[in-house]
């Protein structure tokens, strides 16, 4: 830390730019060579919690602990909050805290009037089989962007996938469930199905085995009973109780070797928000706070048009007035293009005990607007747990001066409440009794079972054609992309297709 110059102090400078006129989040109070000044406050503007933010740090170092101080603040305010409680630790927020040494030190050095408090929490968990309430998407609203970010696929399946969902969309065929898709694929790579798509290449048999491969992995990994209706209505997460924001807990504790599923799933509600909400602009507080845990899996081998897809969604859902907030542990995991639209930067402490770490750390103090009290590299590795280094964007739309924080104890149980606890309040929710039957009406797979069921049998006479030679999927499609007449309708159906795709991210039509 920099020797700081001869002033009166020192905090009370940095807390004069977190000096807030309307309603704001009360974080804590700087620190300055070690020394707390709890007249020295942090906030964060409710004003501008839409400008979205990010809370980063290594394991340990309280990340947990200050979503759940901050998601508190919010339900007393009567915004609504979304928590992905990985770890199934936040459910504590439905129970009030209890006083001990170590929230009473906190609390004095803080000039903060303590006293236990619990919030409204729901408890959701995706498809059967975990805590929550289960909720669904269906295979259409979800779109082939984010399916194919699910299945791992590269950009030419990505593609072919696109085009699967294009020609049911066409057809009216609803994708509600895996079996949906399954038996769109099968029909597109039948001779009845090669006719339907001919002229623009088709389905290539290999591209086909691919999909349908990693959709079986899916399914084996729970992804059948998530995909199908009734599907999540996302008003239902934006309620009150008593005057107070309803909390969701997405209860994903189940679901930690299948991280594709739900950073994706994650993706695709603020996907359906975008598409459900109406237009706000600026608020004097936001409609409803979304956020983020373990960000990195999100962007993780993640293709060039589903970066884009969530660089415009960031952007976007400002205006329909929702924050987000990215949770992990190194801000390099976020890219650059969402990382520069973060207003609010939490920063607990970072490691640097590898050359991959102090690159980070390099990388991460470049980020942070200068200042004359701390040496950052410094401080970004010396914070306690329960501290960090937070600049956040003031009601005048400039970064606050960056601050040592000391964060406030949250009022609420720090840890579990228990399964049996969270199981009684799952039975006593309105949502258990919306979502907790699996709805199965006629779809795609119903349509085409039911044609193939009424086309006249084969004549017996007949001699069956040969099967075409298989083509690989490059050189089949490089082939038909020759045939000009093929180029020209590419060309014309390309922006129709590009509208289809966008619209799979943002929310398909219900059907």
């Amino acid at each position: 830390m920099r020797a700081v110059a001869e002033q009166e102090s020192p905090a009370r400078e940095i807390a004069a730019g977190y000096a807030s006129e309307g309603a704001a989040l009360e974080l804590g109070a700087v620190v300055i060579d070690g020394q707390v000044d709890a007249a020295a406050a942090v906030r964060l503007p409710l004003a501008t919690l839409n400008r979205h933010g990010l809370v980063a740090g290594a394991t340990g170092t309280g990340k947990t602990k200050t979503l759940q101080l901050i998601s508190e603040q919010l339900s007393a305010a009567g915004v609504p909050v979304v928590l992905a409680d990985v770890k199934g630790d936040l459910s504590g927020l439905a129970a009030a805290g209890e006083a001990n040494d170590k929230v009473a030190k906190r609390s004095q050095e803080l000039g903060d009037d303590w006293a236990g408090a619990a919030f409204p929490v729901q408890f959701l968990s995706l498809g059967t089989g975990g805590k929550g309430s289960p909720i669904r998407a269906t295979i259409t609203s979800f779109g082939p962007v984010l399916l194919a970010k699910v299945l791992g696929l590269n950009e030419t399946q990505e593609s072919t996938l696109g085009l699967i969902f294009h020609w049911a969309d066409q057809r009216g065929l609803a994708l509600l469930d895996t079996k949906d898709l399954r038996s769109v694929i099968a029909h597109l790579t039948s001779d009845e199905g090669k006719e339907d798509l001919k002229g623009i290449g088709g389905v290539s048999a290999a591209t086909a085995g691919v999909i349908l491969r990693a959709l079986s992995n899916l399914e084996a990994q729970g992804g059948e009973d998530f995909f199908g209706e009734p599907e999540l209505d996302v008003h239902d997460l934006m309620r009150q109780d008593g005057g107070k924001g309803v909390v969701t807990l997405l209860e994903l504790d189940n679901l930690q070797s299948k991280p594709a599923l739900f950073s994706t799933f994650l993706m695709w509600l603020l996907a359906e928000l975008f598409e459900e909400l109406p237009e706000e602009g600026d608020l004097d507080k936001p409609k409803l706070v979304f956020f983020f845990d373990e960000a990195h899996l999100l962007f993780a081998d993640a293709s060039k048009a589903f970066l884009e897809r969530i660089e415009q969604t960031v952007k976007l859902i400002r205006s329909k007035g929702v924050g987000v907030f990215f949770c992990t542990q190194l801000p390099t995991d976020v890219p650059n293009a969402v990382l520069s639209q973060l207003g609010a930067r939490i920063q607990h402490a970072l490691r640097a005990f590898t050359p991959d770490d102090q690159a980070a750390l390099a990388k991460t103090v470049k980020t942070y607007p200068k200042t004359e009290f701390y040496e950052l590299d410094t401080a970004l590795t010396s914070l306690g747990i329960g501290e960090a280094i937070v600049t956040v964007l003031s009601e005048r739309g400039a970064p606050t001066p960056v601050a040592w924080t000391r964060l406030r104890a949250p009022r609420s149980k720090m840890g579990s409440i228990g399964d049996e606890a969270v199981a009684a309040a799952v039975s006593s929710s309105g949502l258990h009794a919306k979502y907790a039957e699996t709805i199965d009406r006629e779809s795609a797979y119903e349509k085409l079972a039911a044609k193939v069921a009424a086309a006249p049998a084969p004549s017996p006479e007949a001699a069956p054609e040969a099967p075409a030679p298989e083509k690989d999927e490059p050189g089949f499609l490089e082939s038909a992309m020759k045939n000009p007449a093929v180029k020209s309708f590419m060309r014309s159906a390309a922006s129709a297709l590009g509208r289809e795709i966008t619209r799979g991210l943002f929310g398909n039509r219900r059907r």
